[in-house]
This record gives structure tokens, C-alpha cells and sequence, in this order.
């Protein structure tokens, strides 16, 4: 005896997040990108060589608390959003290349993946990376893909007028 069973379509619903959460997500990913990078050359004190090596990390550093600043800045949108990619894919493609086939002046670190920073580094530069893409991806969708200084709220478009 064979039984069948009936399934009902179930209307699809969106779940929405509101856009403060997601900034504030964001923007403490931003961060910890930054802290990832102090606490891999010592402290804030510290500078890693060789020095363009060491000026790359002090431009995450500063990269992160200002991309987490834009972030949190509702008419920043797609400026923030756009920083936070480039905050990701910079140091994470940089961890990669430094592995994989040395950077000039460091090849002391070539087939060092298991270094335990680097994997959180990874790990946080990648859901920065995906989180942001996201945000440009739905916001490009609601726009039809024109940059403009608009801002999402409630699932819509809204500018700020001038008075």
C-alpha cells in the first residue's frame, strides 16, 4: 500500500533584517580585520618588515575603522559597502599570495597555513567579503544598477531631500 502526500505551496516570504543590524555586523567585521592586523605584528607599536610590508598592514588598520565608520553612515551606502569588499579581498588575496608563493623581502612564511591569526584573518575577511557583496548585489537589484546616494529602508529606495 503506497501512501502519497499532499504538499501545499507556502507563500514565500522574505525575511528581513533590518539594515542597522547588518551595518553593525558589518562594521565589527571591519574592525576585526584591523585588530586581526595589530595583534599579527605585535601591537600598535610594533611594525612589521619589510617596511612596505609593515605601511600595507598600518592601511588595513586605518582602512578598517574608517570603512567600519562609513559603514555605520546610512548616506554612504555603496561607498561603504564598495570599502568593505575592497578591506576584504585585499588582505585576504594578500595571506593567500603570502603562503602560496612568497611576497618580495617575506619568504619566511611560504607553507605556513596552519598559523592560527592568519585562519581567523581568513575566516573574518571572507564573511566580510560575502556580507558586503550581498549588500552592493541588493542594493545594485533596488537601484537598477545607477549608483546613487540613496539608502535602503523598509526594502525600499528613500534619498534624503534638501530643504
Amino acid at each position: 500500500m503506497t501512501t502519497q502526500v499532499m504538499t501545499q505551496a507556502r507563500p514565500k516570504t522574505a525575511l528581513m533584517v533590518p539594515e542597522l543590524a547588518v551595518r553593525m555586523v558589518s562594521a565589527l567585521l571591519a574592525l576585526a580585520v584591523a585588530v586581526v592586523h595589530i595583534a599579527d605584528q605585535g601591537g600598535v607599536t610594533n611594525f612589521t618588515s619589510p617596511d612596505w610590508l609593515g605601511w600595507s598592514y598600518r592601511l588595513i588598520e586605518i582602512g578598517g575603522v574608517l570603512t567600519a565608520i562609513a559603514l555605520l553612515l546610512p548616506f554612504l551606502s555603496w561607498l561603504g559597502w564598495g570599502a568593505a569588499v575592497l578591506l576584504g579581498v585585499g588582505p585576504f588575496l594578500g595571506y593567500l599570495a603570502s603562503r602560496s608563493i612568497g611576497l618580495p623581502g617575506d619568504h619566511g612564511d611560504v607553507g605556513n597555513w596552519g598559523y592560527w591569526v592568519g585562519t581567523v584573518s581568513l575566516i573574518v575577511e571572507a564573511a566580510l567579503i560575502i556580507l558586503s557583496l550581498g549588500m552592493l548585489w541588493s542594493l545594485g537589484r533596488l537601484t537598477g544598477g545607477r549608483l546613487t546616494g540613496g539608502r535602503l529602508t523598509r526594502g525600499r529606495l528613500s534619498r534624503r531631500r534638501a530643504v
